[in-house]
């Protein structure tokens, strides 16, 4: 068993209710690494996601600071997001892609949380062309300037998996995956998760980022859990 793996490891989540931060919990209720994992979101869950050690929270995103409590756990797993038409306004994109997240960010550091694991996107960078991009550029860098002992920062392509809207985007890339080169391939969000939660139990300190190419896909008839202290 590793020194890390020994460690004991609790894991708070925000944006569980997107498609990569609910595969998160769905995978991390079964490592038997995490004693405990607290979901944070704006709306209840679902009936479905049920474990023992699972505990859900509710709060308003306006006012985390009432609710210390919630940021007191050693990995903190941010999945926060949205798009410019969801939010319906560049302003509200920014608040909800950068805001919040970096205001989770900060909280979480105060509380004591050792590593802090961010869903980033392809590309993302303070200097990109993209209004989108530099948004997600800009919340790296403030993230890594707060001093955790470890970041992991994971930059997925389009995300597969099952959501409630259509998005034309992700059916075309899914069709037309053989077209792309592997840096641009759509990315089931299961895999995305894995390699999140695999990177979070490695737990080396310092910064990592993991870009799409090198999220592998899970492969037939392995189980997605290794044991403790694989690596």
């Amino acid at each position: 068993m590793t020194v890390a793996s020994a460690v004991s490891k609790s894991a708070v989540v925000f944006g569980a209710t997107g498609l990569v931060g609910r595969e998160c919990v769905e995978q991390l209720v079964d490592r038997p690494e995490f004693e405990r994992v607290t979901t944070v979101t704006r709306r209840a869950l679902s009936n479905d996601l049920v474990h023992a050690r699972l505990q859900a929270v509710v709060v308003d995103f306006d006012r985390l600071d009432e609710q210390p409590d919630v940021f007191r756990a050693s990995h903190v797993f941010c999945a926060l997001g949205t798009t410019i038409k969801q939010a319906g306004s560049r302003e509200r994109f920014r608040q909800v892609d950068f805001g919040y997240p970096l205001r989770v960010a900060e909280l979480a550091r105060a509380a004591g949380a050792r590593h802090f694991l961010l869903v980033s996107s392809i590309s993302a960078s303070p200097a990109a062309r993209s209004f989108y991009l530099r948004v997600k550029g800009d919340l790296e860098q403030a993230i890594l300037a707060l001093g955790f002992r470890s970041v992991t920062i994971m930059r997925p392509s389009l995300l597969l998996g099952h959501r409630q809207e259509f998005r034309l985007g992700e059916v075309l890339a899914t069709r037309l995956a053989w077209a792309f080169p592997r840096r641009y391939r759509a990315v089931p969000a299961r895999d995305v998760a894995r390699a999140l939660i695999d990177a979070a139990v490695d737990d080396r300190p310092g910064v990592r980022a993991i870009e799409n190419a090198e999220i592998e896909p899970k492969r037939p008839g392995l189980s997605p859990n290794p044991p403790t202290g694989a690596h």
